[in-house]
This record gives C-alpha cells, sequence and structure tokens, in this order.
C-alpha cells in the first residue's frame, strides 16, 4: 500500500494591506503505482475546488486606515490631493522654485479645469504641470528642454 498526500494552498490579498490564506491536505491510499497520476488529478481537483470555495467566505477585515489623517479616524478633505503623489511634489516644487503665486497656480486650475489643484485627478494634474512647465519656460522630459537643460541624443 502507498500513502498519497496532497496540499493545496492559495493566498489571496484584501484591502487595507489585509489577506486571507487557506490550506487544505488530503491522504490517499492507492495500491497500484500506475494509478499515480490519475489519483492525483483527482485530488488536485477536490483540493483546489474545497479551497476556491472556502475564500470565497472573506469573514473579518480589518477597518481601512485613514490616509493623510490625524490620528483619530477623521480625514482632513483639504490635505489630500487627487492626482499622485509624484504629481503633487512636481507642481509644489515648480510653484516654490519659480515663486509662482499659489493663488494664481489656483486661479489656472480653476479657469481650465473648473476645480482646485488638490480636486484635480492625474490627467488634469498633467495639464496643469504641461501648463506650469510652459509658463517657467521648462518642458517636459520627451527628448525636449527640461529643467534648463537638453538631455544628450543618442548618435
Amino acid at each position: 500500500m502507498l500513502t498519497l498526500e496532497c496540499n493545496y494552498s492559495k493566498k489571496i490579498g484584501l484591502p487595507g494591506y489585509s489577506s486571507h490564506q487557506f490550506m487544505v491536505t488530503l491522504r490517499s491510499e492507492i495500491s497500484d503505482l500506475s494509478t499515480v497520476q490519475a489519483e492525483s488529478e483527482r485530488l488536485y481537483g477536490l483540493l483546489q475546488t474545497s479551497v476556491d470555495t472556502s475564500l470565497q467566505k472573506v469573514g473579518y477585515l480589518p477597518e481601512p486606515k485613514p490616509r493623510n489623517g490625524n490620528g483619530n479616524g477623521k480625514t482632513h478633505s483639504t490635505d489630500r490631493w487627487q492626482c499622485s503623489d509624484k504629481q503633487r511634489d512636481l507642481i509644489l516644487k515648480i510653484t516654490e522654485e519659480h515663486r509662482l503665486d499659489k493663488n494664481a497656480v489656483e486661479q489656472l486650475a480653476e479657469d481650465r479645469f473648473g476645480k482646485n489643484v488638490k480636486a484635480l485627478n492625474k490627467l488634469e494634474a498633467s495639464g496643469l504641470i504641461d501648463e506650469l512647465l510652459e509658463q517657467t519656460g521648462q518642458k517636459r522630459n520627451n527628448g525636449r528642454q527640461f529643467n534648463g537643460t537638453t538631455p544628450a541624443r543618442a548618435a
């Protein structure tokens, strides 16, 4: 008699850097080595179905942690930008380095997109960045001038 032991495990990521994992192990006795492949396939199907069915029952999920909050679970919408962190940092950097009037930058966002700078989505923030770079004599780095330097061209 031969014992065939199989296990199947799956881990799924969940919101809030959480995850659920489930594993099932089965043992089956076989008397003929020629049935190992078929029995292995049968057990794998049972294990996979069992694990996948069990993982569909999500169970406990941790509470989401506030983004840019003050520690009491409430976020300040005035601190939250809708664009990416890199876009926010670039808008602030251009404004600071070129001593642009923050009210004028806000007005530009209102005129072009009908919302304040922090409310701009990624596409709108990209448009604002392009406009600011153009106004300050810089251009995006796609083979053109950026930050006052021209990238070397491949020979």
